[in-house]
């Protein structure tokens, strides 16, 4: 059974509004009226990405398992908001904990692709709407399929600390798929 607390659900809805914020003041080159205007869209395309990534990571320990809770990380919030003031964003808003008696290498590493592929999927499913969706909507997709793509990319930078070096360690080869598909959705959203 799948149960989110309330202070998951406070954690993770303030981790979303702070990130697609900074996002959204860094898309705007910094100016907070254009920002709020962004705001909407950086939640729908940011927002989502980022809570997605994070629940399928807690729903793949869960089905192995293992306790798992999104938990806020005060420092990386603010982390995010000085770097956005710089005109980029560094985010590491949370995480989700995983406790259990014991999670080896393969399991780890599965949970850890978990939300890399739902960038990627986000991703495509983005760029898919983008072809079919009148504008102002169809900018919205192509934001949603930029950030997603580069979310995925991101996080598949194989650092301690990252998804990446999980998936490194649990699989190469799947990890060198997965971050190969986010470099190409990554490069083409520049275009």
């Amino acid at each position: 059974m799948v149960r989110f607390s309330k202070g998951e659900v406070r954690d993770i809805l303030i981790s979303m509004v702070v990130i697609a914020g900074v996002f959204a003041y860094v898309f705007s080159g910094r100016n907070l009226q254009v920002a709020l205007i962004l705001l909407p869209a950086t939640l729908v395309t940011v927002g989502l990405g980022f809570v997605l990534h994070e629940i399928a990571h807690k729903l793949i320990a869960i089905r192995y398992g293992f306790w798992a809770e999104y938990r806020l990380w005060l420092e990386g919030l603010i982390l995010a908001l000085v770097t956005s003031y710089f005109g980029f964003v560094f985010a590491a808003p949370g995480a989700v904990y995983i406790h259990g008696n014991y999670i080896d290498r393969d399991v780890n590493g599965k949970i850890s692709i978990a939300g890399p592929l739902t960038n990627i999927m986000l991703a495509l499913i983005f760029l898919m709407a983008s072809s079919v969706l009148p504008s102002p909507l169809r900018d919205v997709a192509v934001l949603g399929y930029a950030v997603n793509s580069f979310l995925a990319l991101f996080n598949l930078i194989p650092i301690a600390v990252l998804d990446g070096a999980k998936v490194f360690r649990w699989n190469p080869l799947i990890w060198l798929i997965a971050a190969a598909s986010a470099f190409a959705l990554t490069f083409s959203s520049m275009f």
